[in-house]
């Protein structure tokens, strides 16, 4: 998607020109951006829709990188994003923004559009290992379990096989649980 195609309140128009927009049907909302009506709500355009939050050096992760996948309607309320530089990258805190400073492998990355994502099967392993910390993690996790349930048993696999982690009993617990729900 042409970074033109998405408009950030603030740069060419204010906020309340953007909600104006809106009213009118000219714009839709997507994310923390608006576009087009025109234009399919993809992967690319909700990435796109992230690009004032999302430094270089960094991927979207957990809740944000299952929305771009295509999780939800709604974007979650706390964005996470996750180093993926060597070098620890200077950013300016944000308000509902989480960096994490762990490094990412570069076979756990994908890429929609211009911004660095973590794959469909790292999403859903933290959203695993983290789904027990708030009830929105919580609803995250099961949202995109139940669209990549095909992805269970490899993440059940890739925790099993970690020797010292925390939270690997919860975590396994939390996938036996989901895999029981999706039988049913």
């Amino acid at each position: 998607m042409h970074p033109s195609l998405i408009f950030h309140p603030g740069v060419l128009l204010s906020q309340s020109e953007l909600s104006s927009a809106r009213l009118d049907g000219v714009l839709i909302e997507v994310g923390d951006g608006y576009m087009p009506p025109d234009l399919p709500e993809s992967a690319e355009a909700r990435a796109a829709s992230l690009t004032l939050i999302h430094p270089p050096g960094y991927a979207l992760c957990g809740p944000t990188a299952a929305w771009v996948h295509g999780v939800g309607y709604a974007p979650p309320s706390c964005h996470h994003l996750q180093r993926v530089s060597e070098r620890r990258p200077r950013v300016r805190t944000m308000p509902g923004v989480v960096f994490h400073d762990r490094l990412i492998g570069r076979a756990e990355l994908a890429f929609v559009g211009r911004a660095a994502i973590t794959t469909r099967l790292r999403t859903l392993t933290d959203l695993v290992l983290g789904g027990g910390v708030d009830a929105e993690a919580e609803q995250w996790m099961r949202r995109f379990a139940t669209a990549a349930s095909d992805l269970l048993p490899r993440v059940q696999a890739i925790i099993a096989a970690r020797e010292r982690m925390p939270g690997k009993r919860a975590a396994l617990a939390r996938i036996a649980e989901l895999q029981a729900a999706m039988r049913m």
